[in-house]
């Protein structure tokens, strides 16, 4: 069979007990397609997998013309963020718990991936939030986020005040244990956890959720993606930041954290018939108690 593809990256949650039969198995399974196979330099370093190549991020990014991710979405937001400003398509194999963003179940990759290499897929963009954090004149963090950007108090029991701001617009102080702003693919996360609303991928939008709000007023809202966030350090004692699992910690009285859309996108390829809404029934549970 014909392939799409000339050289898959293969990423593994290599922390995962077993998972190197898995992935072994996985490689030999591309091989076999007719692909040349690297793993990321981390993935065969922590499982000593030594027959194939082994490169770091970036190298797959200029090498590989296709990622397969083995684990759940965390390891799946990890490697988007690197190999998003390559542009490099990526499918994700299930072997973590929910998976709203790695569909493909680890029990049957063969029969999803054969088609797909050979280009019988379905194609999904994403988009993903950047931002920094300013300390005077001071550029003291930037980061990439696929899921959010959340702000939070730290260990202190005071809530924060933030002061927060719309592109030129002013909007509120917000007095709570923090606030999380969202991408559509974020707000599947800790975003719908904190009772924000579900952000359908296609619409150019996100959300900002505040955490635990001293006034019920404050309430989640859809904003375009057009216009710069900014979120100011008002008050309290302890904050910190993370744009997904990256977390600078120690937030002064005055730091500025911005956010905006990022000019990177992920691109997902899924098996033919997959649907969003069907990702949400299953992994929702939407579909129990019907007739």
């Amino acid at each position: 069979m014909p392939t799409c593809f000339r050289h898959a990256a293969l990423v593994g949650k290599y922390q995962t007990q077993g998972i190197r039969e898995v992935l072994e198995g996985i490689a030999r399974f591309l091989v076999l397609q007719g692909l040349q196979v690297s793993l990321e330099k981390q993935t065969a370093h922590n499982t000593g997998i030594t027959s194939y190549g082994a490169l770091e991020a970036a190298a797959l990014g200029s090498q590989c013309d296709l990622a397969v991710v083995l684990g759940g979405d965390g390891t799946m937001l990890g490697i988007a963020r690197q190999l998003a400003p390559f542009g490099l398509p990526l499918i994700g194999i299930n072997h973590g718990r929910l998976g709203f963003i790695t569909d493909v179940s680890v029990s049957q990759y063969e029969q999803a991936l054969g088609p797909m290499i050979a280009g019988d897929y379905e194609v999904e963009h994403r988009s993903m939030l950047e931002g920094s954090v300013q300390r005077g004149s001071e550029l003291i963090f930037e980061g990439l986020a696929m899921n959010d950007v959340v702000v939070t108090r730290s260990h202190s029991a005071s809530m924060v005040e933030l002061k927060i701001s719309i592109g030129p617009d002013f909007v509120s102080n917000l007095r709570a244990d923090g606030l999380i702003v969202a991408s559509p693919t974020g707000s599947t996360a800790y975003a719908l956890s904190a009772g924000g609303p579900i952000l359908h991928p296609g619409i150019a939008g996100w959300v900002l959720v505040p955490i635990a709000p001293h006034t019920l007023s404050n309430r989640p809202i859809v904003l375009p993606d057009v216009d710069e966030i900014g979120i100011e350090i008002a008050a309290g004692p302890d904050a910190n930041v993370n744009f997904d699992m990256q977390s600078l910690a120690s937030l002064l009285l005055g730091d500025r954290i911005s956010v905006r859309r990022s000019k990177h996108q992920v691109r997902f390829l899924h098996p033919r018939g997959w649907g969003y809404y069907a990702t949400l029934r299953k992994k929702l549970h939407w579909n129990e108690g019907g007739g």
